[in-house]
């Protein structure tokens, strides 16, 4: 995985998609993720849940944050906190690949 700064942080301008070594499941309305790397299960709810469905093909984190605005009632600034540190879990459990521009094109 690539991180498109120094600190390795996700960015607004950074690409995101889930990782092919998981397998998830809708499961009325929530959904489990497993992590095939390490055997362990992740539940999400709401609007975890749209989120997961939109990293399942890359997009931009701009664009994830402007769509969950969109749908939800929700300030756009609290929604880029809450989206930026939700994607940064799921990059730390393996969960999403992070891209950077250079290697998005």
């Amino acid at each position: 995985m690539t991180s498109p700064d120094a600190n390795g942080a996700i960015t607004t301008s950074s690409l995101v998609v889930a990782t092919t070594d998981q397998v998830s499941s809708d499961l009325a309305g929530e959904a489990i993720v497993l992590s095939l790397r390490t055997g362990m299960y992740y539940g999400l709810a709401q609007v975890g849940v749209r989120v997961w469905e939109l990293v399942r093909e890359p997009i931009r984190v701009a664009d994830l944050r402007d769509m969950i605005v969109r749908e939800y009632d929700v300030e756009p600034e609290r929604c880029e906190r809450d989206v930026l540190d939700f994607l940064g879990d799921l990059a730390t459990q393996g969960l999403i690949e992070i891209r950077d521009e250079i290697a998005a094109a």
